[in-house]
């Protein structure tokens, strides 16, 4: 087979480099060209791994240190290539007129460019099965997601674009020194190697191994983000573009929680059970916080990035529950937490198009002048809270249904932020949607969903449902992935509990 994970990653890689020489919607036309021809690669991928294909690659690329240019395709970077391969279309379709502002530094071929980019290092990171190359190109997604900020959104947008780059930076470098630690473990096994499948189940001492795994798991957790780490991620959402924040969190983040199973649990085995309890815990205080900051946001754009912030504590708590079925639920939730963030960013910035505002306080009856574009709203809200019938809920009840039969207390906790997420969704829909039409919102809002923006939310929405009520070939690759990784990792899912009784 040709080797098409090295074509998934390079045709947007190019196609961003073109870019930089066109200009007008010629380069938007030729820019979503290549994010269209991407897709239907990534779409392959996914395919010919659920058939079985190998689609490893495999060529040395620094030998004095063991370095490998390796490719290959597991159940879980498969979900999250599909993933990529749709959102980045979704997003460009979105801003369609970005650049286009007094206030944008550059043009909007430039953000399809630099969209184009951040997509080929995400497809790389998702792909990768070499740490080297997993951090070259986890270090890489900086740079055009740095510029996508600070050339495009609000007033502080540079400041939001440094912090975001402070903070990922830091991140960046505990996880070199836990790089260059696994090299040195290598070497003195006789076997220099970043290969992940030389890495796996190699020796490396209890304390030396617990010391990389938290260097790892660190960067990841700023990726992630989770709670005490997360502060850059409000301020970004707000001041980006809803198309730059669709990228981000529904991509850029998922790398955290990608990298928590494919490094942490998987090279790390006795130092991931080792820290648990720690981070089950900060998974759970994750959940509330991020979901009682969302109720108490007072700017739209805030309070969906608050809602991710919960989500990722969800997904965090799902991993270390380490069971097949929270592992599945997570690797599942991830895909559909991606499509329903995406919806609501989205729609939250045609609301704030319109209305010039991201005040929550500064809407009003909008279901009566833009109905279509209210219940858009509506069923992206009702996502993000795991409504049974969408996607979301299939990953979450997972999760806690894995989670309880290994930590039912710890689990109890992380239901209250399924509830807290109707009330942050619920109350949002209700000051923005309902109740009188307010003279601004009237003035404002002259017309309702444009043919583009129902092209824009369609196919999440579409998908959502799909996976709601038809999950079984995703979760089949999903569930692929967890057991792989329950069975690299020794643990075994709880037995079932049965009273005497009921025997």
């Amino acid at each position: 087979m040709q080797p098409l994970l090295t074509i998934l990653a390079l045709v947007p890689l190019v196609g961003a480099v073109v870019l930089f020489f066109l200009k007008g919607n010629t380069g938007k036309l030729v820019g979503y060209g290549v994010a269209l021809t991407t897709a239907v690669l990534g779409v392959l991928a996914f395919v010919f791994h659920k058939q079985g294909a190998n689609l490893a690659e495999e060529v040395s690329w620094i030998p004095a240190i063991g370095a490998h240019y390796a490719l290959d395709l597991d159940g879980m970077g498969a979900i999250l290539v599909l993933m990529t391969v749709i959102l980045v279309p979704v997003a460009l379709l979105a801003e369609w007129h970005v650049g286009e502002r007094e206030t944008d530094r550059w043009s909007g071929t430039t953000f399809f460019a630099l969209a184009l980019m951040l997509e080929a290092f995400a497809l790389i990171v998702f792909m990768a099965s070499d740490v080297l190359l997993f951090y070259v190109a986890f270090e890489a997604t900086l740079i055009p997601t740095y510029f996508l900020i600070g050339g495009f959104g609000g007033a502080k947008r540079k400041a939001a674009a440094m912090k975001f780059l402070i903070y990922s930076l830091a991140g960046g470098l505990v996880m070199l020194v836990a790089v260059a630690g696994l090299y040195a473990v290598s070497a003195n096994n006789g076997n220099p190697s970043f290969l992940i499948g030389d890495l796996v189940g190699m020796d490396m001492g209890t304390n030396v191994a617990r010391w990389i795994f938290a260097g790892f798991f660190f960067a990841f957790a700023v990726k992630a983000p989770m709670v005490g780490l997360h502060t850059w991620l409000p301020d970004t959402a707000e001041q980006a573009t809803p198309g730059t924040s669709t990228l981000l969190v529904g991509i850029l983040d998922k790398i955290g929680t990608f990298g928590m199973i494919k490094i942490c649990l998987a090279l790390f085995p006795e130092a991931s059970q080792w820290a648990t309890p720690v981070i089950l815990i900060w998974a759970i205080i994750s959940v509330i916080y991020g979901a009682f900051m969302a109720f108490g946001a007072k700017d739209l754009l805030r309070l969906v990035s608050y809602t991710s912030i919960s989500h990722f504590g969800f997904m965090v708590f799902g991993i270390f529950a380490l069971t097949t079925q929270s592992l599945t639920g997570t690797i599942f939730y991830m895909l559909n937490h991606g499509l329903s963030t995406a919806a609501m960013f989205l729609v939250v910035g045609m609301l704030i198009r319109r209305r010039g505002s991201q005040d929550i306080d500064a809407f009003g009856g909008v279901q009566k002048v833009a109905p279509v574009l209210a219940g858009v709203l509506l069923v992206s809200g009702l996502s993000v809270l795991a409504l049974p019938g969408l996607g979301s809920f299939v990953g979450e009840f997972l999760v806690m249904a894995g989670g309880f039969s290994r930590f039912p207390i710890y689990t109890v906790f992380i239901t209250v932020g399924t509830v807290l997420a109707a009330v942050y969704v619920l109350n949002m829909y209700k000051k923005t949607m309902t109740g009188p039409v307010t003279d601004q919102v009237a003035a404002h809002f002259t017309a309702d969903m444009t043919l583009r923006e129902k092209a824009v939310v369609a196919p999440l929405l579409i998908l959502l449902l799909i996976f709601g009520f038809y999950p079984g070939p995703v979760l089949e690759v999903a569930d692929e992935a967890a057991q792989q990784t329950m069975a690299t990792v020794g643990v075994t899912d709880p037995a079932p509990q049965v009273q005497e009784g009921n025997r």
